[in-house]
């Protein structure tokens, strides 16, 4: 099959070139959205990531361009008009699961760097200044966490918890038996959060979790607790979110994921003026740390992104059964 593959980078060039079982690979660095897809005139199918856009729009001008597949190499899919591309026969296969401990682990890194202030005292000792002041952190140990979301990566995240020694508190419709038998405590949304130090969000973007971290919910929070987002931009509003930071509501905010995050992340910026006033604000206190959607980018994720991906695109050409097909209704 003829593939564009779309929002790439050097490092998506080396393992997808690595895995590749006999199919033409294009690479373009820019996104697919309307203004790009005139890209894909020719080609079988399209390979995208977190921040290409395929809407309504976009579906219709891929089916025009003769595009028969939509290849996701992430898990998350918010990003793709699935019920338009399933109208015109298009079928949108994903990489459900790829390295849920590379997520969970960077979570648990971005909690350690907020509580124990590496980051902080890394350019302290680089500018001579070994001073421990305003560096004091927290035990872990005992401190009681809320996981919002247990699927493959909530799971590998708690099971990061029980080593710490934390107590641990959930919230999913479907609970997890065998987190519950090592000792989860499944609750509701507004007991789970308003008991936890530290809330961490695990679960996908849906309509009904959109902007789930809110004025309303944010008031559940003790006082001073951390909250951590490595799933997706949209469940938090940030606006309610920069507000509670600044009224000490929340304490600590880690985010490796930002609504706005398809202008920004991914790329270089350093030498630019940047336009974004909400991110320029959340990276002005000083109790916020953010990284740049990096939570999946491990080399065992890598290599499993890669070998899934192509797993489905085979399939597609073999006419085989897609099992990780998107389905809708």
């Amino acid at each position: 099959m003829k593939i564009a593959v779309f929002s790439t980078y050097t490092y998506d060039e080396v393992y997808l070139s690595r895995f590749n079982t006999g199919h033409e690979l294009n690479f373009f660095v820019l996104p697919l959205n309307e203004q790009t897809v005139a890209l894909t005139k020719g080609y079988d199918a399209v390979c995208i990531f977190v921040n290409d856009t395929v809407n309504n729009t976009v579906v219709k001008a891929l089916h025009e361009n003769g595009v028969q597949l939509i290849v996701l190499r992430c898990a998350g899919f918010n990003n793709v008009d699935v019920a338009a591309a399933a109208k015109l026969g298009i079928p949108v296969v994903r990489v459900p699961a790829y390295s849920p401990e590379a997520v969970a682990e960077h979570a648990m890194a971005l909690i350690l760097t907020l509580n124990r202030k590496t980051h902080k005292a890394y350019n302290r000792v680089r500018e001579g200044n070994f001073s421990l002041e305003k560096l004091m952190g927290f035990n872990l140990h005992s401190r009681k966490v809320a996981v919002i979301g247990t699927g493959n990566i909530g799971k590998a995240f708690c099971n990061i918890l029980r080593g710490f020694g934390c107590k641990i508190s959930a919230y999913d419709i479907y609970p997890d038996p065998e987190l519950i038998a090592a000792g989860v405590i499944y609750g509701t949304l507004e007991a789970t959060l308003s008991e936890a130090d530290i809330v961490s969000l695990h679960c996908p973007l849906m309509d009904s979790t959109h902007q789930m971290i809110n004025a309303d919910t944010l008031r559940l929070f003790k006082k001073g607790a951390m909250l951590i987002n490595t799933s997706r931009g949209g469940l938090i509003n940030t606006m309610d979110v920069i507000s509670a930071l600044k009224h000490g509501q929340l304490g600590y905010l880690g985010l490796d994921v930002y609504e706005q995050e398809g202008k920004l992340f991914f790329q270089d910026y350093s030498e630019d003026v940047i336009q974004d006033d909400v991110i320029l604000r959340l990276i002005s206190f000083p109790n916020v740390l953010i990284t740049a959607h990096q939570g999946f980018f491990t080399q065992e994720a890598m290599e499993q992104i890669a070998g899934t991906t192509f797993q489905n695109i085979d399939a597609f050409a073999a006419k085989a059964s897609l099992h990780n097909q998107i389905k809708t209704g």
